[in-house]
């Protein structure tokens, strides 16, 4: 099975990749969820779910198809920007990379946004929560944005971060993309949106 990972931090948003774990991690796709974190230690999320990494960045997998990095009150705190070590080996290998909400701005904290398109919560935001962030003409208004190995969504996208992920990894066919992203939009599978 191929290995897709999860960051998860103290205070992670656990909401953000709810949707799209439970796709990614179906017996048919060919691909398994696993979580990492900074340490082993347990991460609870903002829900009050807590979470015992399978992997801390001192063992991190060699090979995996996709960091998928969920937001949440933990990348304000310095320590969690060890993280920087294993985004830095995705976008060395072209290993994509998906961050929701506060993780753009971690993202945008290191300089990986700078020259990629990509979106956040806002982009005053994005520069308030990262002073050297220098992507400005790269900024898109999008619930979610893909360009090339990056996914970026605002806080409010998890659907359309779902829906950018499963095109990624090539889960869904287009149909099937579309019926599942009107289901869960519009509860639907009648009205499709694009």
């Amino acid at each position: 099975m191929k290995k897709v990972l999860v960051f998860v931090t103290d205070g992670f948003a656990d909401w953000e990749a709810s949707f799209v774990t439970p796709q990614i991690n179906k017996p048919d796709t060919g691909y398994t969820v696993q979580t990492i974190a900074i340490d082993k230690d347990p991460k609870i999320s903002m829900g009050g779910l807590t979470v015992l990494p399978d992997y801390s960045l001192q063992d991190a997998p060699l090979e995996f198809e996709m960091l998928i990095i969920p937001g949440g009150t933990g990348w304000r705190k310095e320590k969690n920007h060890q993280a920087k070590k294993l985004v830095d080996v995705c976008f060395e290998k072209d290993i994509p990379v998906a961050a929701i909400c506060d993780a753009t701005t971690f993202l945008g904290m290191h300089g990986y946004l700078d020259h990629l398109k990509h979106t956040g919560n806002s982009l005053p935001y994005l520069k308030e929560g990262a002073p050297h962030y220098r992507g400005d003409e790269h900024y898109i208004e999008e619930q979610s944005f893909s360009d090339g190995c990056l996914i970026t969504a605002n806080g409010t996208g998890a659907l359309e971060f779902t829906r950018d992920i499963l095109r990624k990894l090539g889960i869904l066919e287009e149909e099937q993309l579309r019926e599942w992203y009107g289901l869960f939009k519009n509860g639907s599978v009648n009205k499709v949106v694009d």
